[in-house]
């Protein structure tokens, strides 16, 4: 298990394929795994960089104050631990706000910059959102029934229920099978969300940025679009079509697709 001590804290990571460097970045309560259906693809173009936050995977998880900034600290200093001083980024959701953070405060570190399901600052309405999962992962006493009862109906839309239940229990099982934080660490990581504000941070990034968002999402919607295309110099917007939280879920091949054209038209 490849682990390097990065600001203060022991880092697990993982690398696949060949070319220039990628650092993807999981989401809330993720480990790096959950990239696979990107980097069955990406590896082929990028040596892709997989890296479990602060708090989820096998991480260390310590106790104190988390946020979008510390995880970008944390993910600059993990590049300069394994030898990385320039990459694309990429995140979706909690990976899209260290993202952020990581790009206007290390601008020399990031080539271009992905950024799925993305928000700038958590809304009154997301702020919902998160009390809630928290005090559900608090009746449940875990987080991995917590992901899929309360998180997964938020993430993928009511007709990939109806159509394909083989296929959400393929991700429960997915889940499942993941090592999962404790609800300790898993509050910690949500506060982060909680506390999210990158609004004043986005001038500051130079990297070409792509931001997507799923059509059907509820909780980061394209009712952030504007403030993004507006606040970033050199930014494009795409919406993907009958998806909700997580297109790299729902709509694989396009997903990889877009995403893949942005990365490789900056690349060289």
């Amino acid at each position: 298990m490849p682990t390097v001590q990065a600001n203060g804290i022991n880092v697990y990571y993982e690398v696949q394929g060949q070319g220039e460097p990628l650092v993807l970045i999981p989401y809330l309560a993720a480990d790096q795994a959950c990239y696979s259906f990107q980097v069955a693809e990406y590896q082929k173009w990028f040596t892709c960089f997989t890296v479990d936050l602060r708090g989820a995977g096998r991480t260390d998880k310590p106790a104190g104050t988390y946020s979008s900034e510390l995880f970008a600290d944390d993910v600059a200093a993990f590049m300069a631990a394994v030898g990385v001083p320039r990459a694309h980024v990429a995140g979706l959701s909690l990976g899209a706000a260290t993202g952020m953070w990581l790009a206007a405060k290390y601008p020399d570190r990031v080539k271009s910059l992905s950024l799925h399901s993305a928000w700038p600052r958590t809304d009154p309405f997301l702020r919902v959102v998160l009390e809630g999962w928290q005090v559900m992962a608090r009746a449940l006493d875990s987080v991995t029934e917590l992901v899929i009862k309360a998180v997964f109906p938020w993430c993928l839309t009511p007709e990939l229920y109806a159509s394909r239940p083989d296929y959400i229990e393929e991700l429960a099982n997915f889940v499942r099978s993941r090592p999962m934080p404790p609800v300790d660490a898993f509050l910690r990581q949500s506060d982060a969300v909680l506390a999210h504000d990158a609004v004043n941070q986005l001038a500051r990034i130079q990297a070409p940025t792509l931001v997507t968002f799923g059509q059907r999402d509820v909780a980061t919607s394209t009712r952030f679009a504007d403030t993004f295309k507006n606040a970033i110099p050199n930014c494009q917007v795409v919406v993907f079509d009958g998806c909700s939280h997580t297109p790299i879920y729902e709509d694989v091949g396009e997903f990889n697709g877009q995403s893949l054209a942005f990365l490789q038209a900056h690349t060289g």
